[in-house]
């Protein structure tokens, strides 16, 4: 238990002293999963907000491959995305395997159908009623879609946050596509996760405890952002309360 606790500390230590290799990591992984999230948001809010609000043939069927993706092993990504970029696959031409490319690809193809699902069952679960009575009132439908949306901004923020969480949290696919590989002395697709199997395999302890320290605290970041986000205090029935003074006014 000691020499446990001991090495705990020496990793407070090289988080509190910036140790370059753990600032690197984290700064590196920050980025990839930061910039596969906000690709994955603008994929992934129109895919399901479309496959909310149409009607058309098939539709069923690609729900049924969002719902599949939403719970897609980080590995099975992975290695369907290297089959794709290796050398003689059909994206081979690009050279992007074992590049920070690949990775923000992978994590692209693990973020979308999570954010694609959350919006997807918020605004499905939205009281159809809603866009009735904005119609009636002379609302066009892209108006009428906007407004949902931004009626359940709360539930698209959290479903971004969820996006985040699943890919930060993944070494699966980072590892399989990215090859987990230093550069000159920095972290060319190596990320939090990748480097703390690498530590652990090399018998570093307090390297992997420090980088473990780093993920759990951005994991309760997020875990407190969704929960501030769940909690917000909303104006009850804010739509339906907007529809009803427009209504009101139309009539008196």
């Amino acid at each position: 238990m000691g020499e446990i606790w001991e090495g705990f500390k020496q990793a407070v230590s090289l988080i509190v002293h910036l140790d370059p290799y753990v600032m690197r990591v984290t700064i590196f992984t920050l980025y990839v999963c930061g910039l596969a999230t906000v690709i994955g948001m603008f994929i992934g809010i129109p895919l399901g907000s479309w496959l909310a609000f149409a009607r058309f043939p098939g539709r069923r069927a690609l729900i049924v491959l969002v719902n599949a993706g939403m719970a897609l092993p980080p590995v099975v990504v992975g290695l369907f995305v290297y089959i794709f970029l290796r050398r003689n696959g059909p994206l081979g031409f690009l050279r992007w395997l074992y590049t920070p490319k690949a990775v923000i690809l992978a994590e692209v193809v693990l973020a979308t159908p999570l954010i694609a699902g959350i919006v997807l069952s918020a605004l499905q679960d939205a009281d159809p009623r809603l866009r009735w009575q904005a119609l009636s009132l002379g609302a066009s439908r892209p108006r009428m879609y906007a407004t949902l949306l931004a009626e359940n901004r709360a539930t698209l923020l959290a479903a971004v946050i969820a996006g985040f969480g699943g890919v930060i949290s993944e070494v699966g696919a980072a590892m399989m596509v990215g090859g987990n590989l230093m550069l000159s002395g920095r972290p060319y697709t190596r990320t939090l996760t990748t480097a703390t199997v690498q530590a652990t395999g090399q018998g570093e302890p307090v390297t992997a405890i420090a980088l473990g320290i780093i993920l759990l605290s951005i994991t309760l970041i997020l875990i407190a952002a969704m929960t501030a986000v769940q909690q917000k205090g909303r104006s009850p029935g804010g739509f339906m309360a907007a529809v009803y003074r427009k209504s009101r006014s139309a009539r008196g």
